[in-house]
Parts: C-alpha cells; structure tokens; sequence
C-alpha cells in the first residue's frame, strides 16, 4: 500500500500529529454563573461549527472565594463531569506552594480528571512545580492529563525553555500583568495595554522566549489576555499580532464577546486555505515526493507547513475545501 493511503497527519507529523491540534482560544471564568454560561456557549458553537473550537478553564485560583476553595473545587469538577459530550473543559488549581493546591487537584483531577483535557498551573517558576503537579495527579489516578503551565515572572521566563522541555508540559501561556507587577515598577502601567504590550523591550522579549520555548519542543505558545474586553478592535490587532509576529498559536479570552475576534485573527485567510488543501492533494497523489505547483517546488517541509494551515483553519471553524473536509471527520481526525 502507498503512503497516499494514510492520514495526511500520520505521514507529515508522525508521532507529533495531534500535538498542537487543541483549540486557538482558551476561555476562562471562575464563578459559577459565569462557568455555566461558558460551558453552555461552547456547546452552542459546538453545533455551530460542528466541533469544539475553544477551550473552557474553570478557574479556582482567581475564583475560589476564600476559605472556600474545597466547595469550589467541588463545583468546578461537578461542572466538568456534567459537561456537554465533545465539550474540552480544563482547570485552573491553585499554585503549588498554596495550602489548597493538593485539595484542588485531588478533588477535580480525581473526581473529574476523564472529563478535563488539561490542567492549568498558575505561576509556574521551575521545572520542580511541574514535577509536584505530576505527582498530585498521578496520586489522583490523572496520569493522563497534560499540564499546562502560566509563566508570569522574570525567573520564569528564563527557565521557560526547561519548563517547557518536561513531557508532561502541553502549553506555556503568558501572564502579561503579573509580569509586568513582578518589575516593580519599572516597566509602566502601559505595558499592561493591548497596545502597549507589543512596544515594551521586557515584555516583547518574554513573549518571545515563550514562543521560542514552546516551539523547540514541539509545545503551545499561548498568548495573554487583552483586558481591554469591550474594545473588540484592540482585541483583534492584538491577537493578530501574537499570532503573525510572535508566533503564538492560542490566546485566553477573558470574556465571551473575545471568543469569535481571537478564532478570526488565528484563522488562515481563504485563499490561503485553499491553496494548502490543492498542495496537500497533489501531494498525496504524487506519494509526498516533491512537486511543482505555479513554478514553485514542494517537498515534505512545505507540506508540513500546509497540512498545519489546514488544521488551524479545521481548529477556527473556517470552511474547507470539499476535498479536505474527510480529513477532519471523525475517526480520521484521531488517527
């Protein structure tokens, strides 16, 4: 049988195939209201689109009131269990030196951890918080989950390369205000803005050693938030500048009106997709040799490129050409 015959996925990723294919927009909200809207607007755009194109993290770390984090982390892995078939629920626990943290991850990762499809650590700032998150979910029976880890601190930035090396890590995502806090003042109150974020040298150096980092090992670059939440311009251009100049693949949103803004700005132009659908069948059809296309060679790099133009779009919800859409059907979209 000839290569053609296998996913497109199988032949240009291999074992890495599926290991960037999570949701562009992870969307967070920590109280219950809140957390059940989410929950009940992934599953509308669920139907929509026909597949789950966001993530929602229910949060406990900025959730939690205090002194009730254990009823808190019981409703959060309530919700997950309770959640919509095909709906990817993650959650935030608190940090690993919190007095709650172990409470977290036994109740929601062990009472809901087939349900989630991730866990989010808070103000990771060494590779050893990853390896006690390993441990309470392994003691919670979760050795399935991948971590994800927030990096929010100057110590942070410069480890996010080891941080971002551990095989349990999925994503590293960027926490701009905490980081920006963590100067003490050096850095001014507008590189915490939309706009101000991409000017500042810090803040633009930790964003690319993040990226950097997930990128050499084949991680999630996940980008910060825009507070601005009603300003859905300054939201777009930011999301379009993480995902065009900074090479970030995922972004939060903090409010459901970001959702739809943050899908278009990570989504491939049409005519790109297009393109990379003609690309990907020729390529098959020649057995992945190279080829010609316009007077222009193609060989396994730039299919690679391709196939994941087409994932991405699969990812936002863009329409597919007819003769990629069987890639991602179920099961094939699995394989």
């Amino acid at each position: 049988m000839t290569t053609s015959a296998a996913h497109p996925a199988q032949v240009l990723l291999g074992a890495q195939a599926g290991a960037h294919s999570i949701p562009v927009c992870d969307h967070y909200s920590g109280v219950e209201v809140r957390m059940r809207k989410s929950l009940q607007l992934q599953q509308q755009m669920q139907l929509e689109f026909g597949h789950c194109v966001f993530d929602v993290t229910l949060d406990c770390e900025d959730g939690a009131p205090v002194g009730q984090e254990r009823e808190h982390a019981m409703l959060v892995a309530q919700l997950a269990r309770d959640a919509a078939p095909g709906a990817r629920v993650a959650a935030r626990v608190h940090t690993v030196d919190h007095p709650a943290f172990q409470q977290d991850m036994a109740i929601i990762a062990g009472e809901a951890g087939l349900r989630l499809c991730h866990i989010m650590l808070p103000k990771v700032e060494t590779v050893d918080d990853v390896l006690a998150a390993e441990r309470a979910l392994d003691a919670a029976g979760a050795n399935h989950l991948p971590l994800h880890a927030l990096i929010e601190s100057p110590a942070a930035v410069h480890r996010a390369f080891d941080i971002a090396a551990h095989p349990r890590i999925q994503s590293l995502s960027f926490g701009l205000m905490d980081f920006v806090s963590a100067h003490g003042g050096a850095i001014p109150a507008t590189g915490m803005t939309s706009d101000g974020q991409f000017q500042h040298p810090l803040v633009v150096r930790a964003k690319l050693e993040i990226a950097a980092a997930c990128h050499a090992h084949g991680k999630v670059p996940s980008h910060c938030v825009v507070t601005e939440f009603s300003d859905t311009a300054a939201l777009q251009a930011a999301a379009g500048r993480a995902a065009r100049e900074y090479g970030y693949t995922r972004m939060w949103s903090i409010h459901p009106a970001q959702i739809r803004p943050i899908l278009a700005a990570f989504a491939p132009e049409q005519s790109e997709i297009a393109r990379a659908a003609r690309i990907i069948c020729a390529a098959m059809q020649a057995d992945w040799a190279p080829i010609s296309e316009d007077g222009v060679l193609h060989d396994r790099a730039s299919y690679r490129y391709f196939w994941q133009v087409l994932d991405r779009a699969h990812q936002t919800g863009r329409a597919l050409p007819p003769e990629a859409q069987a890639w991602f059907a179920q099961p094939q979209a699995e394989a």
